[in-house]
């Protein structure tokens, strides 16, 4: 290529867009009378955190932007985006008597045009377009500003550039042509656009990688470049083609930045000749498989500059991916410490300010009064069990123990029927007998990892990731704590699942004195242990761990009200995910005990569709359903239309599927983890091209630890003002943490 060629195709030439404009509005006092009149004055105060919060996001969208990082205009913009979806239904009852809400927003690319203003009077279709619009826009912001110089920046800005496309993808498909009198920005053609853009921008820089590498040989390497230019080509192609097109568009571009068509017309060509140039490379298909078979592992994985970027890369593989989010939206909103959205006791919902800090207080009142291990059968003693002979669970079990030493491949010889005639004569108490808890030894993996990285690299590469070596070692020792509470060992487990995910690759470590030894011993019998150096050993029996902790949640669960009937079934749902995580991913890899074993673990998940339906159903309650929400039909399960709370979790559980849908990388409704690493209330966070672990958020979480239930709940009564009294909580959490210290 020529210098004028290598120009058009230079990674730092990115474009990005501005984000809309909006005129003040106050939503609160409207909404608030809204509920009191048309359900009642109570029900208005099951819902007054979310039209607070919601209140706040807007203000701090208008007021705080020019304070606010670009993560955190993000993080912003999407807490809005669910809150706004949480009171959609008030706005088709809004009558004309009631107090007016018009909502303005400007043209973000002239908003002094004669057409580059656009109101609506208590219109939210026109707010929820531009809010998604904004988000597009944050997101190429995000992308354009990430250092694609270094390789962990490339990854950054093609993850968020992604992103980006499928915000203008989501507009254009539901948006676009329902908005009233909207500005030229949020019409059907320049949400096309903007989508077609942000792919071709995205892919681009997919190609720079790709023409980085050395790891297949000649004929496949120039193959597949033949075929990335190609995709390149024909996107540049159409977003060009549809600005190019229509004259009003192209003249709106021209006011904004001139620039922006040059750019695009040379590259069209440049891409096509590229593309001609290239088209004898391709192979044809019979030949594509022999030449795909010697791909080798990337060369840059060896190097030191690269380092931050593998390990952020580990928690976007498909091969390391555990998230499938869906199925634990229901059990987050009731128990997880790091979701700011939350259903309390008797149905009140709660949404803490998006610039407050985890960890967020839950009730676990729609949980049993107990949830330590050693009182779940007490707890399970309302169900209607069978009566059933004494079972001899070592006895079951005898004939299928093999060693762990017995050399792979499994699987080993089995008698299914031993074991599943086990199970289904059992009663549902007995089913926890079969999913205890493993236990482990201790190990100093801090320490491990860091001289790891030392030796391997240098000391000031282990400086960049020492935040997360840190939060590695602190999980792995919280995560044996028998004194904390189902739900929070389950936030701990599925966090160091994130982080093992992000080291695996660095996994085996040949080149170290001392590799860690993961030891963990058989949940059924803990006389047989499994000793390794290998870290699938340590993801799968924390996969085993999350499954037997989300079934412990749901068999613990508060049968009489339907947020316990839900919770039950979705925390059962991840459980089922979990082990099937387990033994179609891990259980081969790891070579453990038996217990991880694909055959046992497949046979622990085909009885969870018959453990639900054994549940204590509520009283006009469907007769079944497979989860709390169902996200193809937007149906929520038992949903009753005329509970304003109701209405509100229904709107967030679109909303939430709607946001992780258009973030997703490899599977429905998944954020992309490495850009979650961007944001200010992740306990490891991305920071001048470092690892470093969140301080913040220690003080509220140790001291979290420290706080009885009703000193958090004291606290928050203290102040009718959410706002004041999520500060004083932050207050009394940062004095309980100075105390323990």
């Amino acid at each position: 290529m020529n210098s004028h060629d290598q120009e058009l195709l230079n990674p730092e030439t990115m474009l990005s867009i501005p984000l809309k404009k909006t005129d003040p509005v106050e939503l609160y006092v409207p909404l608030r009378k809204l509920v009191a009149s048309k359900y009642s004055e109570s029900d208005a105060q099951k819902v007054e955190s979310v039209l607070e919060t919601l209140n706040k996001c807007r203000r701090d969208m208008v007021e705080r932007r020019a304070d606010l990082s670009l993560p955190m205009q993000r993080d912003c913009l999407i807490h809005y985006f669910k809150c706004l979806s949480m009171v959609e239904p008030l706005f088709t009852s809004i009558s004309s008597d009631a107090d007016p809400i018009l909502f303005v927003w400007y043209d973000a690319f002239n908003p002094d045009h004669q057409d580059g203003v656009s109101s609506q009077l208590n219109g939210i279709e026109l707010e929820k377009a531009a809010v998604l619009f904004n988000l597009g826009a944050i997101y190429s912001q995000i992308a354009a500003s990430c250092d694609r110089t270094t390789a962990l920046g490339r990854h950054l800005a093609i993850e968020a550039f992604k992103v980006a496309a499928n915000f203008f993808r989501k507009l254009l498909q539901f948006f676009a042509k329902h908005v009233v009198s909207a500005t030229l920005d949020l019409t059907f053609l320049f949400a096309e656009f903007l989508h077609l853009l942000f792919s071709a921008q995205a892919s681009e820089l997919e190609l720079h990688e790709l023409l980085n590498k050395n790891d297949a040989s000649y004929a496949f390497q120039q193959h597949r470049c033949a075929l990335a230019f190609r995709s390149v080509y024909e996107l540049y192609r159409r977003a060009y083609v549809t600005i190019k097109n229509d004259s009003a568009a192209r003249k709106h571009f021209r006011s904004f930045d001139r620039t922006w068509l040059t750019h695009l017309k040379e590259k069209v060509p440049f891409l096509y000749a590229e593309v001609r140039q290239r088209e004898s490379s391709i192979l044809p298909q019979s030949d594509r498989s022999h030449a795909c078979s010697t791909v080798e592992s990337c060369a840059l994985d060896h190097d030191a500059e690269c380092v931050t970027e593998i390990l952020v890369r580990g928690i976007c593989s498909t091969k390391t991916q555990p998230f499938e989010i869906q199925t634990r939206m229901y059990v987050d909103l009731i128990l997880s410490e790091y979701n700011p959205f939350k259903i309390m006791k008797d149905g009140k919902l709660v949404a803490y300010p998006w610039d407050m800090p985890p960890p967020y207080p839950t009730d676990s009142a729609i949980l049993s009064s107990s949830l330590s291990s050693s009182s779940l059968s007490d707890i399970l003693g309302f169900f209607p069990l069978k009566k059933t002979e004494p079972l001899n669970l070592y006895e079951s079990l005898e004939k299928l123990a093999y060693p762990w030493d017995l050399p792979p491949p499994p699987p080993y010889p089995t008698d299914s029927a031993i074991l599943s005639s086990s199970l289904s004569s059992s009663s549902l108490s007995d089913i926890l007998k079969f999913l205890p808890l493993k236990k482990t030894e201790p190990l100093n993996l801090y320490e491990s990892l860091r001289s790891y990285f030392v030796l391997k690299y240098s000391e000031s590469v282990a400086n960049r990731v020492e935040g997360l070596l840190q939060m590695l070692h602190k999980l792995r020792n919280e995560m044996q704590r028998d004194d904390l509470s189902l739900p929070l060992r389950r936030d701990c487990l599925i966090l160091y699942l994130k982080y093992l995910c992000m080291i695996e690759p660095i996994f085996p470590m040949n080149a170290s004195p001392n590799p860690p030894i993961f030891v963990w011993y058989n949940a059924i019998n803990p006389q047989q242990h499994s000793s390794q150096h290998n870290i699938h050993l340590e993801k799968a029996s924390v996969l085993f761990n999350l499954g037997a902790l989300c079934t412990r949640i749901s068999l613990s669960c508060d049968f009489t009200t339907i947020h316990g009937f839900r919770l039950a079934m979705d925390a059962l749902n991840d459980a089922s995910r979990w082990l099937t995580r387990l033994s179609y991913c891990e259980s081969r890899l790891a070579s453990g005990t038996f217990d991880l074993s694909e055959h046992y673990t497949k046979t622990i998940n085909n009885q969870f569709r018959n453990l639900k339906s054994m549940f204590p159903r509520p009283q006009s309650s469907p007769r079944y359903a497979y989860s709390a929400y169902n996200p193809v039909k937007c149906v929520l399960f038992a949903y009753d239309p005329s509970d304003v709370t109701e209405q509100f979790l229904l709107g967030y559980c679109k909303g939430y599927s709607m946001i992780q849908e258009v973030c997703e990388r490899h599977l429905p409704w998944e954020t992309p983890p490495c850009l979650d690493l961007l944001s200010e209330v992740s306990p490891v966070k991305i920071k001048d091209g470092n690892l470093v672990s969140n301080a913040t958020l220690e003080p509220p979480n140790i001291g979290l630890m420290h706080a009885t239930p009703a000193e958090v709940a004291g606290e928050l009564m203290k102040s009718e003002n959410v706002d004041i009294a999520l500060k004083g909580l932050i207050n009394f959490l940062q004095s309980k943490y100075n105390t323990s210290k």
